[in-house]
């Protein structure tokens, strides 16, 4: 049996973090996680080096960044031997993903590894109905332009135009990740003014950590912006 290797972590960055729909409005997964990736590989000198792999993930995406991990890496400056897996678990995509990159250090499969992920609602998919889908589907076999033509608008219905946003809610519950929030501060009987003190020490905490420098080797300024524009320490 080999024996279990000992896993540390060699150091990280990150990008700040905003508000939706503000300094990253028009930046997607796809270029946080190359700006993400490319900071760490010329932090710690690593361009043109192979690693054992990639882990990265984001949980709302395009279908084109169906490959995310591996198009950030091909682009962050590592070898483009490196291959990169695509994960998504909720909030928790870029734990886990340390996890996974860890457990195959400490099983000898690798002997180094990236692990992230990166989010946004800034740059979400909008869809349209099944009608439309099967509409489009047909005109794309139809062999000739009369026939696209006439596939294309019999029985068109203008409310197959209607675009369908992505919710925010759990599918199986219909509800938001605040409501079950809710929910769970009733069963535990956390009171409202326990967790107003908690989030309002979260800020001041962490504008107390930028004071102190603490964060001066881990962010990497992105698009001008140098520090999380959702910090409320007031």
């Amino acid at each position: 049996m080999t024996a279990i290797q000992r896993v540390g972590v060699i150091g990280g960055v990150r990008i700040p973090f905003c508000r939706n729909n503000t300094g990253y409005a028009e930046i997607g997964n796809f270029g946080m996680s190359v700006k993400t990736l490319g900071a760490l590989v010329e932090r710690y000198g690593l361009h043109g080096v192979e690693l054992g792999e990639v882990a990265f993930g984001a949980v709302i995406k395009h279908a084109s960044d169906w490959n995310l991990a591996r198009e950030a890496t091909l682009s962050s400056g590592l070898a483009p031997t490196t291959p990169g897996i695509t994960t998504a678990r909720a909030c928790g995509t870029g734990l886990d993903n340390a996890v996974y990159i860890a457990n195959k250090i400490a099983s000898g499969q690798i002997d180094a590894g990236i692990a992230g992920g990166s989010d946004t609602t800034s740059d979400v998919p909008i869809v349209y109905g099944k009608a439309l889908q099967q509409r489009l589907l047909a005109v794309n076999r139809a062999r000739s332009p009369m026939e696209k033509l006439k596939t294309a608008f019999k029985g068109f219905s203008l409310g197959e135009l209607k675009p369908s946003f992505p919710a925010v809610a759990e599918p199986r519950t219909g509800k938001s990740m605040g409501e079950h929030c809710e929910l769970m501060a009733r069963e535990w009987k956390i009171s409202r003014e326990d967790q107003d003190r908690l989030a309002w020490e979260s800020h001041q905490k962490a504008a107390a950590a930028y004071e102190r420098g603490f964060f001066k080797d881990l962010i990497v300024p992105f698009r001008g912006i140098e520090r999380d524009n959702n910090l409320r320490p007031d």
